[in-house]
């Protein structure tokens, strides 16, 4: 069964987001600027209000509090906090009259060992990319699909393992198969496959997958870049 996630800004042109997901429940967190999650050819759900909760000024100490985790030492985190309250009223007000312009990313290499270009968001970007995260990100989990683990709550590494033993029990029916024809305990009778797209960030057409139906995502941007 599929979902529909539709985000608008109440301002601009609307846009859509389909998506597949198996963890969907009913969601109650009554967020949004412009977003409505429904089943397909059922009732839209809208949330109201999104904007407003994301440049709630308690959000943005929240966000803070995110964005300085583990870098408290760094001299830009102990820079913004020698004004904390200002800096954190200032950027209400930019996002509020929409006057809010990010900084140009600070790009540096990284080699751990594969050699990487990391782009680096100013720390008062951060803060606005943790504001949005934390009013989105409940909404939109929901949808995902439930085997995806890539920067989500609960997921990571452990719970992909597990789901991997578990497949692999499942194909395999605990090892019988190659019990029974093979007499072999080291036969599965299935195929995991480790792949990566090479540059994919730096390469992908954003058009493109705007395009796409599925999955698809337009929000009409309330942030002047």
């Amino acid at each position: 069964m599929s979902y529909i996630a539709r985000v608008v800004n109440l301002n601009s042109n609307d846009g859509f987001l389909h998506v597949n997901g198996n963890n969907w429940n009913d969601n109650n967190n009554g967020y949004a600027f412009g977003i409505a999650l429904a089943l397909r050819h059922n009732n839209m759900k809208t949330y109201t209000q999104i904007y407003k909760e994301i440049i709630s000024f308690e959000n943005l100490i929240l966000a803070w509090k995110k964005a300085r985790k583990g870098k408290t030492r760094k001299g830009y985190v102990i820079e913004f906090e020698q004004e904390l309250f200002c800096n954190l009223m200032a950027l209400h007000y930019e996002l509020k009259y929409e006057t809010y312009k990010p900084k140009p990313l600070v790009s540096f290499v990284l080699r751990d060992p594969k050699t990487r270009v990391i782009s680096k968001s100013d720390f008062r970007d951060r803060i606005v990319h943790h504001a949005i995260v934390n009013i989105l990100e409940p909404i939109f989990d929901r949808t995902f699909i439930y085997d995806s683990c890539a920067n989500r709550k609960g997921k990571g590494n452990l719970f992909a393992l597990k789901r991997f033993d578990y497949f692999k029990r499942k194909v395999s029916r605990n090892g019988l198969i190659a019990k029974n024809l093979f007499n072999d305990n080291n036969y599965v009778s299935g195929y995991c496959l480790k792949a990566d797209i090479k540059h994919y960030f730096q390469e992908v057409d954003c058009n493109v997958l705007i395009e796409k139906k599925s999955p698809q995502l337009a929000v009409a941007g309330s942030f002047t870049s």
